[in-house]
């Protein structure tokens, strides 16, 4: 099963460590985007855009950890647009803020956590492994 993780720079170490787990537990990363520098160029700006998004279409499940930024949300409607998996972890509860949340955490395929960074690792693991296990069952 494949995945891949939005979120903002300034997560770039949760994504990593997100990431790590989902490896050790054999899963595998569609792209690293926290291996970038900052876009410098438009071009770099296009290549990146182009390597993100096919990784988010290849990507069996789609991981945001919020905060996010605007590239983060792109790729979160790409994965919905798809029909992926999707799973939003944010540390506090703005997620279940009305005058707050955006209304696509909450449509179909979406499952949102809050509290632990260490607890929501646990449940996406096995929700994913559940997930596995039906597929080659099947």
């Amino acid at each position: 099963m494949k995945f891949y993780i939005a979120s903002s720079f300034a997560n770039k170490e949760a994504v990593r460590a997100l990431a790590s787990r989902l490896i050790r537990e054999g899963f595998t990363q569609t792209y690293d985007w926290t291996k970038n520098e900052r876009a410098a160029t438009l071009e770099d700006l296009s290549r990146i855009g182009e390597e993100e998004k096919a990784a988010v279409m290849s990507a069996d499940f789609f991981v945001l950890l919020l905060p996010g930024g605007k590239g983060s949300h792109v790729e979160l409607g790409i994965a919905l647009g798809l029909g992926k998996r999707v799973y939003i972890y944010s540390p506090d509860s703005e997620v279940n803020d009305l005058t707050a949340t955006p209304t696509f955490y909450y449509v179909t395929k979406v499952e949102r956590f809050t509290g632990s960074f260490d607890e929501f690792v646990e449940k996406l693991i096995s929700h994913e492994k559940v997930k596995r296990e039906d597929i080659y069952e099947n």
